[in-house]
Parts: structure tokens; sequence; C-alpha cells
């Protein structure tokens, strides 16, 4: 009983938040403290979202095709480059700092670079979204693989494993938890780094729309965009989450175990 009441609360509270602040945002509006035309009310963005939900939509399939392409990419290549740096030490101490490095480098510089070397096409889109998401992954799983037992690669070595038995049977389960930690940020910065390339150049997409809107002022719409996007973030997290339970049911045991 006292489990069932924590989960309710734990519901409540952000649920609560949110409407706290729709109430905020509504009273701003409500009293012109901020003109409509700079902050349109929650009602007038609603309005807009249903009006151009298939014009939203449309854009919305191109944004999602990119983080998506550009996700799958960058975990193939997190997923080699980890594994290639806990294989060879030599080359975790070379790579590891230049990888580091490329996190300080705003991905809004990095934009134009790309739309000026590949066009305005989906390849400078899905390439700045690897490029993003690439990072928390490959640390993610670096993480996982340094965190195995060390007893327990002593043990598979007295039994004459090889390493790709330590691998697939050590290793790798004990990584698929900091990977989906790295996995889920990625996730979310999938849709935002795909919507960033689409607004130094491209044809259709979320952030085509958002600059289209936005230069005829029309904020309501533009409001109806951010919200979208959060709610795919969202979603894409929540989708990461699932496929982790799934992936890893012996961690939904324990977890139900310790809340017991």
């Amino acid at each position: 009983m006292k489990r069932k009441s924590e989960n309710i609360r734990d519901k409540l509270l952000p649920a609560g938040t949110f409407c706290l602040i729709l109430l905020i945002w509504w009273g701003l509006s409500a009293v012109k403290l901020i003109p409509n035309y700079m902050l349109p009310s929650p009602l007038d963005v609603g309005k807009a979202f249903v009006s151009d939900f298939p014009n939203l939509m449309r854009h919305a399939l191109i944004s999602l095709e990119e983080a998506a392409a550009g996700l799958a990419i960058g975990t193939l290549l997190a997923f080699g480059l980890a594994f290639l740096m806990d294989r060879f030490l030599t080359l975790e101490k070379a790579v590891f700092p230049l990888l580091v490095v490329t996190q300080t480098i705003p991905t809004i510089a990095i934009a134009p670079l790309l739309v000026l070397w590949m066009g305005f096409g989906l390849e400078p889109k899905i390439v700045l979204v690897v490029i993003t998401t690439f990072f928390p992954i490959a640390v993610g799983l670096l993480d996982g693989f340094k965190s195995v037992d060390p007893d327990a690669v002593a043990l598979l070595r007295s039994m004459n494993a090889t390493r790709w038995q330590i691998f697939r049977h050590v290793k790798f389960p004990a990584s698929l938890p900091f990977f989906f930690s790295g996995l889920r940020i990625s996730a979310s910065y999938a849709v935002v780094g795909a919507v960033i390339s689409e607004w130094l150049g491209g044809f259709e997409g979320l952030g085509v729309y958002m600059t289209r809107v936005r230069k005829a002022y029309a904020f309501d719409k533009m409001f109806a965009v951010i919200l979208l996007v959060t709610a795919v973030s969202l979603l894409l997290m929540k989708g990461v989450s699932l496929l982790r339970d799934a992936c890893t049911p012996w961690m939904r045991r324990e977890k139900l175990q310790n809340q017991e």
C-alpha cells in the first residue's frame, strides 16, 4: 500500500508542476503583461496546433526520419568505437580526449559548414544528428565495459574463455544499463539536432516550418512546434525506457525487490 501511494505521488508531482506552469503562462497572457504576439496564450497555441495539424505532421515525419537515421548510425558508430577503445587501451588514450573536445563545439556552429559541404538535402541533417548523439552512447558503453567485475572476468579466463566469450557473457550484459542511459539522452538530442540543422537550410521539416512561421510572426504556431518537439522527445525517451525494461529484465526485478 505504501509503495502504491508513493507511485501515485511520484506521478502527481510532475503533473501538478506542469499544470502550474500552464496556469502561470495563461495568467501572463490574460493580464497582457507580455503582448500576445510575443507570448500567445495556451488556448491560442492549442488552436494553432489543431488548425495546422496536417502540415505539422508532414514536417514532423521528415524530422523524425532524419533523427532516426542519425540516431541509428550514431549508435552503431558509438558501439564500434567503444568496443575498440575497451579492447585497445592505447586507442582509448588517443581518441577519448578528442571526443571530449568535440563536445565543446556548438552544434549551431557546425551546421552551416555541413550545409555548405553537403547541400540542403537530408545528408547534413543526418550527419549533425550523428555528431549530436554519438558521444553519450559511446561514453556510456565504455563505462559499462569497464564496470565489469574483475573476478568474473578472471573466472572465465581460468576456464579458457575467449575474448569474445568474455565480452558476450560478461561485458555486454553489464554495459546495457549504461548503454540505455546514454541512448535516452541521445534520443532526445536527435530530434533537437534535426530541427537545429533544418534552421539553416532545407525544404521540409519542423526546423524549416519554424523558420517560416517566425518570419510571418505567427508565434502561436511556433509555440505549437516547440510543444510538438518536446512531446516527441519525451515519447522517444519513454520508448527507450520500455526497450530497456524488455532487454534487461533482471534490472526490473531488482528494482521491484528493492521497493518491497
